[in-house]
């Protein structure tokens, strides 16, 4: 398995529950700072993260992400 933290911004207010949708994410969460929101994505390959960071990037109102892989 392969663990991997996605910061997200959006300005919009709900964003960690939208997250939340996304298959591949097992929790979210809002937070402060320069981002809006984290999601912890757990995924069988590397290779899906690329396409679990797709899928959020079509949530509305999604900004930009940025993804730290965990390493082992």
């Amino acid at each position: 398995m392969v663990r991997a933290v996605v910061l997200v911004k959006s300005p919009k207010r709900l964003i960690a529950a939208r997250l939340r949708k996304v298959a591949a994410v097992d929790y979210s969460f809002p937070i402060s700072g320069q981002f809006d929101a984290i999601a912890v994505v757990q995924v069988g390959s590397l290779s899906e993260i690329k396409g679990v960071t797709s899928e959020i990037h079509k949530i509305r109102g999604v900004e930009r992400t940025e993804t730290m892989v965990e390493v082992q």
